[in-house]
């Protein structure tokens, strides 16, 4: 029934590797597009929610609990389904996997728009649809990451990886447009057409989606792409393949007892937590706190996104140029968090508010990416989704939670290290910024000796060549 979802591998081309080559770019651009474009557009039918929530109440009466009752079916899905689903899907064409989520996310937001209203009912059904579309949209990340893995060389992952990073960004900044011309030039300013126009896109952008790509040049009989680019291919891989390991053994073996992996996840919990406590709180602390305008204060969320949009791509290529070395760039970042955090929490003025916003969205963002980027260094292939679904669900299930809930929590006066208000915030900030450091320490050692294996690896095995 879901065919188009199985991996295609075709015989090698029996043409000299130069050539293969050379007829690489094309369809690892078509496959790069459909994962940039689709996870992109996942965006569009995800923040048109935290848009349209003012017009909901106005339009519906729905209450701000309400509200968080939908936004809470999502976040629970999406987590949950980071590992199961990405599970799933790992092993499949992954390029496929995802323009078929989308086309599903689309289908549930459609629901979603037919059953908006102020009752129960309503009520009930906008969860269970919104809580679907998390669900689907679940394995976008995981599958870009798993696709985009088995196109590119090593060298060059984190660069590849970082530019399609920015998709989420550019998605996220253009959701609101999309959504308010669905509703003002399609639906006479009615808040329904947020969702319906947005849902529509998705499903076109799906479709197409579908056409074009494939999860690996395997797919065009030009063989692996360590093949391609001259790279020893992994001992995880290598492992995997010789034991005719099963998609169970190698989540066990690779996932679940693997140590790094589990740093990873702990530290993106951490990480979580400094990167939504400033996105779902600074507009708030600017207004309240620094004494400025609304319309500063949401200047400020823009310049931490078009902070993350430069960052994004930059810490990928730095870490690149450090040979691989991600936890250890991460690392840097991460200092220079605690640092910039000082600048923004004491801010005397609207500049000095702004320019940390924007250098706090260069910098988190290095991190996010690089946790991602390093996870995939100590898994197989075939694990890759899974991999990245697992440190995911953590993120969402405990650090996004406790960004939203604790943080304002401590805002509001509960104590922390003896601290309340924005100072007691701002100190669960530093210590989560701090104890991501340590646990990404562990990893950058475990990442240099992985590196040095592999020099070693590779230098017995052009001697044994020669």
């Amino acid at each position: 029934m879901l065919q188009f979802l199985e991996q295609v591998r075709k015989p090698t081309l029996d043409i000299p590797v130069e050539v293969r080559r050379k007829m690489w770019f094309k369809p690892f651009l078509q496959s790069y597009l459909v994962v940039f474009i689709g996870y992109m557009a996942m965006y569009l039918v995800r923040k048109n929610f935290n848009i349209a929530q003012n017009d909901m109440i106005s339009t519906y009466g729905l209450s701000m609990t309400e509200l968080g009752l939908i936004g809470l079916g999502f976040s629970i899905t999406y987590g949950v389904g980071k590992t199961l689903v990405s599970y799933y899907a790992d092993g499949k064409n992954t390029k496929q996997f995802l323009p078929f989520m989308l086309i599903l996310s689309g289908l549930a937001m459609l629901g979603f728009s037919f059953s908006m209203g102020g009752g129960s009912v309503s009520l009930f059904l906008m969860i269970a649809f919104y809580s679907l579309s998390g669900l689907f949209q679940s394995t976008g990340g995981p599958s870009s990451y798993s696709t985009i893995t088995k196109w590119t060389p090593r060298n060059k992952r984190g660069s590849y990886l970082g530019l399609w990073n920015m998709s989420h960004n550019v998605g996220g900044a253009g959701a609101a447009g999309v959504a308010l011309f669905g509703a003002n030039y399609l639906f006479d300013g009615h808040v329904i057409g947020m969702f319906i126009f947005p849902s529509i896109l998705a499903l076109i952008i799906g479709f197409i989606g579908l056409r074009y790509g494939s999860d690996s040049p395997e797919a065009y009989g030009l063989g692996k792409v360590e093949e391609l680019f001259g790279e020893a291919i992994s001992e995880e891989d290598t492992a995997a393949e010789a034991n005719n390991m099963t998609q169970w053994q190698i989540f066990v073996e690779y996932v679940l007892k693997n140590k790094v992996i589990w740093l990873l996840c702990f530290a993106n919990i951490f990480l979580y937590v400094v990167r939504i406590g400033i996105d779902q709180w600074s507009t708030v602390y600017a207004f309240q706190e620094l004494g400025l305008s609304k319309e500063v204060a949401i200047s400020g969320f823009t310049m931490f996104e078009v902070g993350a949009l430069i960052g994004t791509l930059m810490w990928g290529y730095l870490s690149d140029l450090a040979n691989g070395r991600r936890a250890l760039v991460a690392c840097v970042s991460l200092a220079l968090i605690i640092m910039t955090l000082e600048f923004y929490q004491h801010a005397s003025s609207e500049f000095m508010y702004l320019a940390s916003l924007f250098a706090l969205g260069f910098l988190v963002f290095g991190p996010q990416l690089l946790i991602g980027v390093a996870a995939v260094g100590f898994v197989p292939k075939k694990a890759i989704s899974v991999a990245d679904g697992v440190k995911g669900t953590f993120a969402y299930l405990i650090g996004d939670s406790f960004a939203k809930l604790g943080l304002g929590m401590i805002a509001d006066g509960t104590p922390i290290f003896g601290l309340t208000g924005w100072k007691g915030t701002f100190a669960a900030l530093d210590t989560s910024a701090f104890l991501c450091i340590t646990l990404l320490a562990f990893v950058a050692i475990a990442e240099e000796r992985k590196i040095r294996k592999e020099k070693k690896r590779l230098l017995q095995l052009a001697s044994n060549q020669a």
